[in-house]
């Protein structure tokens, strides 16, 4: 659980972190232990007004992710379908 006292820095933590190790928001929200929803509205929404530069850098890695995301689905069902054999 993370304890800080502004939305903006906030945003800028969360949105270092999933640059930083290159995570997806469900990871970061682990990580942080809050939800994905709030993740994704501060390294969206409220970063945009807060860094613009950082924020381009999580568009980036999130476009990344979007583009990824068939691939970590196909690769978890076939770890699922191993443990059952």
């Amino acid at each position: 659980m993370i304890y800080i006292t502004t939305d903006k820095e906030r945003c800028i933590l969360l949105a270092t972190y999933l640059v930083e190790h290159k995570t997806t928001v469900r990871a970061t929200a682990a990580k942080f232990g809050i939800s994905k929803s709030t993740v994704h509205k501060d390294v969206t929404r409220t970063l945009r007004h807060v860094n613009r530069g950082l924020y381009e850098e999580v568009k980036a890695v999130l476009e990344q992710n979007k583009n990824e995301r068939h691939l970590r689905g196909g690769e978890a069902t076939r770890r699922k379908y191993m443990m059952r054999t």
